[in-house]
């Protein structure tokens, strides 16, 4: 099993699907970096070479001594979740599901367990390649299970399956009542190998048979409007989405404005997260984050853009690490938002590997903008509301700017 991230950002089984398992995330250190922390050891991310993580859920360690600070409400104690884990295990039974009955009860809503090779598949999507049928699902609250988003040029696509199609079962497992990353788990598989999904559409029973293949999806793309205009669109926060958006950003034609679109990003790696946003900023601080107490921050190093002109386009798809990079921008004076209010997700969870080799993922604090905002529950209300047309309002916003004829 490789080296696993410590801090997550990541809404729980909204956006987590069989192509990212980012939402989740979900989404959430100075730049970009490789590496990993250990289980429960968190080092300070300053310097650390730490990878953090916000897809779409979740400081130095305490000193020798030091009094544990009560759990914040909500949360679920880790010795209780691995004591029911391991009580699980030796009793022959599924330990991941004891542990999470325990975190269930907790009330620690984006709390989660994994099984050792679900948690895999996750650190896998993490740069941005996978093998499967090219579907992202959801959970829904009653316990189905729908394509949320369907890869482009993938197997599903091609097969014709469409978002908001209901999977009713996978290579005849039944999936309605599972957790997203079970169903991925039965989504993935070796390359070439055939996947037969069962799906219902408006009522109607449709079984497809396609082909695992190996896919990549781009995280970072780019498009020129009339007018000296650059979008730069982020669909997640992989590895090597950060260095993708300066790149672009470097490249842009002298005296173009900038419109950074973050709709429907739900999240991924804080360090990519931050690398995006220092492309707009000249240094300082990008966001602060708490651990059971323990205050840390997340600074951008020097070198940014600051003159070009800037808007950020959001909307309730904009998650986490989007969320963070939304927040600095806005709380630095350095962007105009335009959109509808983000998703608000801000508490950060921390992994714990529990008996049995399954990881639990429980919630240990928050994160904050420059400003001081918590996003969780809340999101980010843009400067500018638009619900329609929200890029026509970015181009009027950036022509006031100064951008064009």
């Amino acid at each position: 099993m490789p080296g696993l991230p410590a801090f997550c950002l990541r809404p729980r089984d909204l956006r987590r699907g069989a192509v990212l398992t980012l939402v989740f995330l979900v989404a959430v250190a100075t730049a970009a970096s490789t590496g990993c922390w250990d289980f429960d050891t968190p080092a300070d991310a300053a310097g650390s070479g730490a990878v953090l993580i916000a897809r779409g859920v979740d400081g130095p360690a305490r000193g020798p001594g030091a009094a544990a600070p009560p759990r914040a409400a909500g949360t679920a104690d880790r010795e209780a979740v691995a004591r029911a884990a391991g009580e699980a295990a030796a009793a022959g039974k599924s330990g991941k599901d004891a542990a999470q009955e325990v975190v269930s009860r907790s009330g620690d809503r984006w709390g989660t367990v994994y099984d050792r090779d679900e948690y895999e598949t996750f650190t896998e999507d993490l740069d941005g390649r996978w093998t499967g049928v090219g579907l992202w699902v959801q959970r829904c609250q009653d316990g189905r299970v729908e394509i949320d988003r369907v890869q482009p040029g993938g197997p599903a696509a091609r097969a014709g399956l469409r978002a908001g199609d209901r999977l009713l079962s996978v290579d005849g497992q039944g999936v309605t009542g599972l957790h997203v990353p079970e169903v991925v788990a039965l989504l993935r598989g070796a390359a070439g190998t055939p996947a037969v999904l069962h799906l219902t559409r408006g009522g109607v029973d449709l079984t497809q048979t396609v082909r695992r293949e190996e896919m990549r999806a781009e995280p970072v793309t780019v498009r020129e409007l009339p007018g000296g205009i650059t979008v730069i669109k982020v669909a997640s926060f992989t590895r090597g989405s950060g260095e993708r958006v300066r790149d672009a950003v470097r490249a842009a034609p002298p005296g173009s404005g900038v419109m950074l679109d973050l709709r429907g990003n739900t999240g991924g790696l804080v360090t990519e997260a931050v690398t995006a946003a220092a492309a707009f900023l000249d240094g300082g601080l990008v966001a602060t984050y708490d651990v059971r107490g323990d205050q840390h921050a997340l600074y951008a190093p020097p070198g940014g853009d600051t003159a070009r002109p800037l808007v950020a386009l959001v909307d309730g798809g904009t998650m986490s690490a989007a969320e963070l990079v939304t927040g600095a921008l806005q709380d630095r004076g350095r962007a105009v938002t335009v959109g509808t209010r983000t998703f608000g997700k801000g508490s950060v969870q921390m992994p714990t590997r529990l008996p049995d080799g399954s990881v639990a993922e429980l919630t240990v604090g928050t994160y904050r903008t420059p400003g001081g905002r918590s996003l969780d529950g809340g999101g980010i209300q843009p400067d500018l509301a638009v619900a329609d047309g929200a890029e026509e309002r970015a181009r009027a916003v950036l022509g006031g700017l100064g951008v064009g004829p």
